[in-house]
């Protein structure tokens, strides 16, 4: 079978599964795209989804934006792995000053996973600092604990460094420059995917980031925000499956793309999950070495430098409720048959 019809055939059958409402996917390798399938509709009862319908990318926006952009400062020596949380901030709390941002990229800086900003200020002035007051989970460097709070932080510190707010540098620095044309923070228009029903209105939310403290940090946040299509997506990991391709370098992305926690049931590169771990939605095929990130939205990216084969999944299993769990194991298996498919 070819990976056009095999990918036709597994996203009908998440379809049926009730998965998802809709969904897009691709694969490719390097910079060709090997098929691309989209099925459904962009929420019940909604319209059909195409190869534009742009999905909220909920923590894929980590690898899209900051990370990036943390990458391309990296590289130009304004921003360094061992930089502290003093280096950039006023007034950080003694248990926070030897956190570095290769803890935040890591997620091993120790930060709680999340809390509702909403919930605890009033302003979004006033979420560095509440981020930065709030109680360790573990010591830095101890253990990964994926924390989108880390992330918020890292983001803080990009803005700080670039002198703008990552919306406006990741649109220069990074989705133009790959010619995703429909990639942003704060979209417009009406071919959106919508996510959870929202209990005010008794709708489901549409263009509206679906992360609580994205929302409340006014849409644009290093840990979600950007909303994105499938063949934005195809060129942004199209570029990650030929070693950079130049936006970024060889040397930064080998760096990146490592095991820095082995031995726990999660491996972390910077900014990527990595695969080799069980029930790692990248599935049981994609070697040990690869990397990526997913969204808690129902959004997946896995990349195989070894042979430059890439997976792109993006769909919104979260409408009409993120009660749903049944697209877990539908991703692993549908990573699997793309996997096996083209390495025959």
């Amino acid at each position: 079978m070819d990976l056009k019809r095999l990918l036709d055939t597994w996203l009908q059958r998440g379809l049926e599964l009730g998965c998802y409402p809709g969904a897009t996917a691709a694969c490719g390798v390097g910079k060709q795209v090997l098929a691309v399938s989209a099925v459904g509709k962009t929420e019940p009862g909604g319209t059909d989804v195409n190869i534009e319908t742009r999905y909220d990318m909920a923590s894929l926006t980590k690898l899209l934006a900051p990370t990036m952009l943390a990458f391309q400062a990296i590289e130009r020596g304004e921003l360094t792995l061992w930089d502290t949380l003093p280096y950039w901030f006023n007034d950080v709390p003694e248990d926070k000053k030897d956190i570095t941002v290769f803890h935040l990229m890591t997620h091993t800086a120790g930060f709680t996973p999340s809390f509702r900003l909403d919930k605890t200020v009033s302003r979004p002035e006033e979420a560095l600092s509440a981020i930065l007051h709030s109680q360790l989970v573990s010591t830095p460097g101890e253990r990964p604990n994926y924390s989108c709070m880390g992330y918020i932080v890292l983001g803080k510190i990009l803005e700080k460094l670039y002198g703008q707010d990552l919306n406006e540098q990741s649109q220069k620095s990074v989705f133009k420059p790959l010619g995703m044309v429909h990639t942003s923070y704060l979209p417009t228009g009406t071919n959106i995917a919508a996510t959870e029903m929202d209990e005010a209105s008794g709708k489901c939310l549409c263009g509206v980031v679906h992360d609580e403290n994205a929302r409340f940090l006014n849409g644009v946040s290093a840990n979600a925000g950007v909303f994105s299509d499938i063949m934005d997506m195809t060129r942004f990991c199209g570029m990650l499956a030929v070693g950079g391709d130049g936006f970024i370098s060889r040397a930064m992305l080998s760096k990146a793309a490592h095991n820095y926690t082995p031995g726990f049931d999660t491996h972390r590169g910077l900014g990527f999950h990595m695969a080799g771990t069980e029930y790692n939605y990248m599935g049981d095929l994609f070697p040990d070495c690869s990397f990526g990130h997913t969204g808690f939205t129902g959004t997946c990216a896995a990349i195989d430098p070894t042979t430059g084969f890439y997976v792109v999944l993006l769909s919104n299993r979260v409408c009409p409720t993120r009660e749903s769990d049944k697209l877990f194991r539908f991703r692993r298996a549908l990573h699997n048959a793309l996997y096996a498919a083209y390495n025959k």
